[in-house]
């Protein structure tokens, strides 16, 4: 079993399963844990029942519990997928006969967009950091690192040296599910990636970008980070960990850039997830129109 998932024998062995022969990451497998056992403990208190015993009506009694705890359906559905794979897994085990959530519809998701950022927007947070300190000539590498490559915040503080390839500007990604890809960033990340590696002073750590405790930087401090630019700037936009990805993205489409192209970037396996930022595209064109048009 795998450190940290200690857990009741049957969850416990379905996080190892989504490890160890899934090869999903330990992030991925730590939300299936923090689903799985929410639902166990739902079902002990509320129905004295193990989760082997869960029937249908009991599968729709917690969706419904649920909803009443005010999660949306983006959430709701997330969490039925997890007890549907984890129900797979018993099946597949022969520890149960049939799955409780085989026929259970899951409810409608709402369609929404993912928030992103304008051009002007993000030259004015990559150009707030003072590169004359030595934390903020670090971040201003990662901000940089982050709108040129499109990767998400766990692959670029799990970036090591051997990672990048300084004289052809190409960065190895480890994405999700282990896959690595390979992207080119630009001249302005470069130069920003260069000056902060010139002057890093402990070059034994394998990561790239370190806290002041010479240890890797963490998702949550860094986000800490982008959020004292956003304030000093005087951003009024509602940000989360994935805005600048989104940003690259809507941004090479905006500026013809093919889907094809950008599902490789981003790393996503299937094009339908690109395929929204599109929407984003067509919906910043409208914007630019209504603005811009005489008739508008």
């Amino acid at each position: 079993m795998i450190k940290n998932f200690k857990k009741e024998h049957l969850i416990g062995s379905f996080l190892d399963y989504l490890y160890i022969e899934k090869g999903l990451s330990k992030n991925t497998v730590k939300s299936y844990e923090s689903d799985i056992e929410a639902f166990n403990n739902w079902s002990i208190k509320v129905l004295g029942v193990s989760l082997k015993r869960l029937n249908p009506i009991d599968i729709n009694q917690y969706t419904a519990h649920l909803f009443k705890l005010g999660l949306k359906s983006s959430s709701v559905n997330r969490k039925i997928s997890a007890i549907k794979s984890f129900y797979l897994f018993l099946l597949k085990k022969k520890v149960i006969k049939a799955s409780p959530v085989e026929d259970i519809a899951t409810p409608k998701q709402e369609k929404y967009l993912p928030v992103s950022m304008s051009e002007a927007e993000v030259e004015s947070l990559i150009d707030s950091p003072d590169i004359s300190k030595p934390m903020e000539k670090r971040d201003k590498a990662m901000i940089e690192l982050l709108y040129a490559t499109g990767m998400r915040i766990s692959e670029l503080i799990n970036l090591k040296l051997t990672d990048v390839d300084i004289q052809r500007s190409v960065v190895k990604v480890l994405g999700k599910g282990s896959k690595e890809r390979l992207i080119p960033y630009g001249e302005s990340a470069a130069e920003a990636l260069n000056d902060y590696l010139n002057d890093r002073r402990d070059l034994r750590e394998k990561e790239i970008f370190l806290s002041n405790r010479g240890t890797k930087i963490s998702r949550g401090a860094f986000w800490e980070r982008i959020k004292v630019y956003i304030h000093r700037e005087g951003l009024k936009i509602s940000i989360s960990p994935h805005t600048l990805r989104h940003a690259f993205a809507t941004h090479l489409l905006n500026r013809g850039a093919d889907l094809r192209s950008v599902q490789i970037l981003l790393g996503h396996s299937d094009l339908s997830t690109t395929q929204i930022y599109t929407h984003i595209a067509k919906q910043r064109l409208g914007e630019i129109l209504k603005k811009h048009h005489p008739r508008g």
